[in-house]
């Protein structure tokens, strides 16, 4: 974020100036505090970094989120993003949100904003990098498992899976393999079970995925069927950016009708 970028500045500026002069405002190192702003990862770099925890995260991904000003990598004479730890650990911060929270990016960046600030009331209890003993973390194989192996993953009984897969919630792929997505919806399945909602109740979340996913479909067409990359990556962009918007529209959407069964 812009905000985020002048304190930067601030902070080079102030050492610049030593101690000569009238003092100024100390000004707040942005979050994450204590790791390198050196930009000198590239973006495959990045995705490298962050694939361990989020396989689906990719280039389309890393610039949407850059477009919203939640991360501002240092672009090249030539032109290309060079992202610094710091830049990294502020977009794991982002992505954990979304996926363990699933907070829009509006409130994301007013959160970052104030840790930016020195509010660290909501701040992750340490930033850290995906590395053990210095080594990067290689990527989990994520999309092969088969039902024994989603049941183990997920800590269910594979009946559960079986259910699922009977019931259309679950789409195994010609090999008979699930995709990365499969564990959460076996981990949130098991969830609701717990509240007597069955596999074959879910089928209708399904449903209204796949009309939300040709409407998200609708839009990113005309760009996807375009052959340039910069086009291809819009079309990415696009498709995160509507389905995020229809996802939050349907969480409304249910808060709202929840809300009105409370006495």
């Amino acid at each position: 974020m812009s905000a985020a970028g002048d304190r930067a500045r601030d902070l080079g500026g102030l050492a610049a100036e030593g101690s000569a002069g009238p003092q100024r405002p100390h000004a707040v190192e942005p979050w994450p505090r204590g790791i390198s702003r050196r930009a000198s990862m590239r973006i495959s770099d990045v995705l490298g970094s962050l694939q361990p925890e989020f396989p689906t995260v990719t280039n389309s991904k890393l610039r949407f989120l850059e477009e919203q000003g939640l991360v501002e990598p240092v672009r090249t004479g030539a032109g290309y993003r060079q992202y610094s730890p710091a830049d990294v650990e502020r977009l794991r911060f982002v992505l954990r949100q979304q996926r363990d929270r699933y907070l829009p990016l509006k409130v994301i960046g007013e959160q970052l904003d104030a840790l930016d600030a020195g509010d660290e009331g909501d701040a992750p209890a340490a930033a850290r990098l995906a590395t053990h003993d210095g080594v990067r973390a290689a990527p989990a194989v994520a999309g092969r498992w088969t039902a024994t192996g989603l049941a183990a993953e997920a800590g269910v009984e594979e009946q559960l899976v079986t259910e699922l897969v009977e019931a259309g919630v679950l789409r195994p792929g010609p090999r008979g393999h699930f995709d990365l997505w499969s564990r959460d919806v076996v981990v949130l399945a098991a969830a609701l079970r717990e509240h007597g909602i069955d596999a074959r109740h879910l089928r209708a979340f399904r449903t209204a995925a796949e009309r939300q996913v040709d409407l998200v479909d609708q839009v990113v067409a005309p760009w996807r069927g375009q052959h340039a990359a910069s086009s291809r990556a819009r079309a990415g962009t696009l498709a995160a950016e509507v389905g995020e918007l229809c996802s939050q529209l349907h969480t409304v959407l249910v808060r709202a009708g929840v809300a009105e069964l409370a006495p």
